[in-house]
């Protein structure tokens, strides 16, 4: 057995954000120890055919932390440590954001998935920023802007602005995020006008690499304007997708009831197919989320065109082995397809 599978029950007896702080603290207070080292020697798989080139950057392996695990930047050599080959920070804000009220994270344990409505809080731009500079992680760190709260659309190409000049030095590519479905003001955002200023003032600001992040809930017409705008402004990456406010059938847990964004096994089927409708629409590697939490599923989004993956809710169920055996698990699945490398089964079903 595990000592996962005898420290979940104990997790899961306290309410969802408090045992996600209490995780959160144990990483922050192994970091800078031999524990650190201890959790790479038991976790890193190290292997070339894992290796993955995109937007410039070099990832060791393709398995990364999805945004909102480490809002404020505070445990990414932990989480290099856990085996992944990236994390993105964030969301991060140009001042600091309480969030919504509590409670604002749900389990549905009985579907593998979780509802948040945190509403992006964290320590501001400019602590972040601090804390990246400090940073020396061994793996590219992505990190999330988002817009403040009570900031219109006229206002917000200077508000991701703001925030994107307070991260910059500790960044390695920079997500924007205009599909957060707990704070205000997003659905404005996800056009095609809007987006375009966006884009124009933080390249303007000298932001690279520039990746964009979709909702899952935008009708395929909007999504294709936000790809025609990949190319037009000759942006790095896409990352699909957000959560979604939308409800599957089947939902089993009574906390499918609570309003927020959905993650976790509900979506990955929805997600994998945004990935490969967003792979067959742009020249850019597609950073594909959505109910990542074991091999299989990582190895159907990089056949449907994700050149990496991220993860979130899959640690809360499986822990913190879940970046080696997904990574095993990827070594298997591509000795078994013939394939030598993770870039030769990108987009092998499309």
């Amino acid at each position: 057995m595990r000592l996962y599978d005898i420290a979940r029950p104990v997790l899961f007896s306290l309410p969802a954000e408090t045992a996600h702080s209490a995780v959160h603290g144990l990483l922050e207070t192994a970091q800078g120890t031999p524990i650190v080292d201890a959790m790479a020697r038991r976790y890193t798989v190290d292997d070339e055919r894992l290796a993955v080139s995109a937007f410039g950057e070099d990832f060791a392996n393709p398995v990364g932390v999805a945004a909102g695990f480490d809002k404020n930047a505070t445990v990414p050599s932990a989480l290099a440590a856990m085996g992944f080959g990236f994390a993105e920070v964030g969301g991060v804000t140009a001042k600091p954001q309480a969030g919504n009220a509590r409670p604002r994270m749900f389990r549905l344990r009985e579907d593998g998935g979780l509802i948040n409505r945190m509403g992006l809080n964290n320590e501001g731009a400019a602590a972040v920023g601090e804390r990246l500079s400090k940073t020396d992680a061994p793996v590219p760190l992505g990190v999330n802007i988002a817009k403040s709260e009570h900031v219109d659309t006229e206002a917000a190409p200077a508000d991701y602005r703001e925030t994107y000049e307070h991260v910059a030095r500790g960044g390695d590519f920079f997500v924007v995020n205009v599909s957060c479905p707990n704070s205000q003001g997003f659905e404005e955002l996800q056009n095609r006008e809007a987006m375009t200023a966006i884009f124009e003032e933080l390249q303007d600001a000298g932001a690279a690499p520039l990746l964009v992040k979709l909702s899952p809930d935008l009708p395929d017409p909007a999504v294709e304007d936000a790809l025609d705008l990949v190319s037009e402004l000759d942006l790095d990456g896409v990352v699909a997708t957000n959560t979604t406010t939308e409800r599957p059938e089947g939902l089993r847990s009574p906390n499918a009831s609570e309003t927020g964004g959905l993650s976790g096994a509900p979506i990955e089927d929805r997600a994998t197919n945004t990935v490969r409708f967003v792979a067959e629409r742009v020249d850019v590697p597609v950073i594909g989320v959505g109910g990542v939490a074991s091999a299989e599923g990582a190895y159907r989004k990089i056949r449907a065109g994700a050149s990496l993956v991220q993860l979130y809710t899959g640690l809360v169920y499986e822990g913190p082995s879940l970046a080696r055996d997904i990574n095993e698990g990827l070594l298997e699945l591509l000795e078994r397809d013939g394939f030598d490398s993770i870039d030769e089964a990108v987009g092998a079903d499309l």
